[in-house]
């Protein structure tokens, strides 16, 4: 609005940190943060893309730097998402390849921040922990966004949504079940949110024809 008015403006630093567990929607608010960005004109395009340490990070000297390049190129326009950043740096070896990685990042946040934008994921402590030893990423990363667990009764609203997306009904009195499944299932390791809701519904799909077949 500023420019189309005439006026001198900065691109304010877009640049993002979501903590959170897993299945807390981080992956799906930056994809639609991206889309945001782009109707408002600072992302040419918009689109997300997703990385991880293996993505990034090479496995011998000079390796590393072109393949964090490569991911950067593909994410010009819009936004790089990469999960779990904290593994790209270990602090029991000054050696690792991860920090070649963070030195190409930071110098791409400084310096192209209008042209992509730089979002980093993973839990909370990890990532706090992560920013201590990279107080550069942290001083670039101008928004934070924790994701906090979902609540049984809001886990049970997502899975009627994603049934209804697959133009499946969900039995009134399957609700109190599944949502007793998920209460039992949010002490036990490896709970994921929304991403276990969604197994849920999968393997509920997959037993369809099985309980179909049964009851003739």
């Amino acid at each position: 609005m500023r420019r189309k008015l005439g006026f001198e403006t900065a691109v304010p630093s877009l640049h993002m940190s979501f903590t959170g567990a897993p299945g807390t929607g981080k992956t799906t608010v930056a994809v639609r943060m991206g889309q945001i960005l782009a109707k408002m004109g600072y992302c040419r395009r918009g689109h997300v893309i997703l990385a991880t340490r293996d993505d990034l990070v090479g496995q011998y000297v000079g390796h590393t730097a072109p393949k964090t390049k490569e991911m950067i190129k593909k994410a010009m326009g819009g936004v790089l998402l990469i999960d779990e950043a904290y593994y790209l740096y270990n602090a029991a070896n000054d050696r690792d390849y991860g920090q070649e990685s963070i030195e190409i990042l930071l110098n791409i946040m400084e310096n192209n921040q209008d042209d992509v934008v730089v979002a980093v994921a993973g839990y909370k402590d990890r990532m706090d922990k992560f920013f201590s030893y990279i107080p550069g990423m942290m001083s670039r990363i101008g928004n934070h966004i924790d994701f906090p667990n979902y609540g049984a009764d809001e886990l049970v609203e997502i899975a009627e949504v994603m049934a209804k997306a697959l133009e499946y009904d969900i039995e009134p009195d399957a609700y109190a079940t599944f949502k007793e499944y998920i209460v039992l299932r949010m002490d036990l390791p490896f709970f994921s949110n929304a991403r276990t809701v969604r197994n849920a519904m999968d393997r509920a799909r997959m037993d369809l024809p099985f309980v179909f077949l049964t009851s003739l």
